[in-house]
């Protein structure tokens, strides 16, 4: 496990983002989900912490209170909301890493690739926070579905992206103390392609009537298919 770490999760409330939540803190790490709504927030987490076993617990709070508290703030709202509820916490989020998790689907046809203006919409908002945020790309091709029940292995890889080769390190430990394989993927540009990816999941899904299909890396040594 990597060393402890104190994680907030803006969006906590909702699937992607409870399903994260739920993870980090069974492997045992503190975390906090957040909302515009703190009463929401603390029910949501009230919720999961009755699938935890053990004494560890989920606290919730408003999303200001939980990225000033956090070491590490994920951001799982959907994409109209990314930039703002970064923006309404930038100030704390100097120094600190930020996981995105946002990829774009535009409704009804999510299983259509669009990226805003043609590039990664993670990429984009690193360059409104600029470089004092540490932003890296990951956990878009996980299905929420595989992340809240804790009998169940994910059965899925991690595609993680990120100008800062420490931050992307980090990113992979935290994904690997939940049970994923995680990737270092390169520059946060190529995020584009991860986001990207989510809608062609999507459609598979749908074509092949499954819940939630993933993505696997073949090819690198260690990853030979078993007998």
């Amino acid at each position: 496990m990597t060393e402890r770490c104190r994680i907030g999760v803006l969006g906590g409330t909702g699937a992607e983002g409870g399903g994260l939540a739920l993870r980090w803190a069974n492997a045992g790490h503190e975390v906090t989900i957040g909302s515009r709504d703190a009463g929401k927030a603390t029910a949501a987490a009230e919720t999961l912490n009755r699938l935890l076993p053990g004494p560890v617990k989920i606290r919730g709070g408003t999303n200001e209170e939980t990225a000033r508290a956090a070491d590490i703030i994920v951001l799982t709202v959907p994409p109209q909301a990314q930039a703002a509820t970064a923006a309404a916490v930038r100030e704390h989020l100097e120094g600190k890493i930020l996981i995105d998790v946002t990829a774009p689907l535009v409704p009804p046809r999510v299983d259509v690739v669009q990226l805003p203006n043609g590039e990664s919409i993670v990429y984009a908002l690193q360059r409104t926070l600029g470089p004092g945020v540490r932003v890296v790309s990951a956990f878009q091709n996980v299905s929420e579905r595989h992340l809240r029940d804790l009998s169940h292995q994910v059965d899925c890889d991690v595609l993680v992206c990120g100008d800062d080769a420490k931050a992307r390190e980090t990113v992979v430990g935290l994904a690997r103390d939940i049970g994923l394989t995680a990737w270092h993927a390169g520059a946060l540009a190529n995020s584009a392609a991860v986001e990207a990816l989510t809608s062609v999941l999507i459609a598979i899904n749908k074509r092949y009537k499954v819940p939630a299909s993933g993505i696997r890396i073949t090819g690198v040594p260690g990853t030979e298919k078993k007998e």
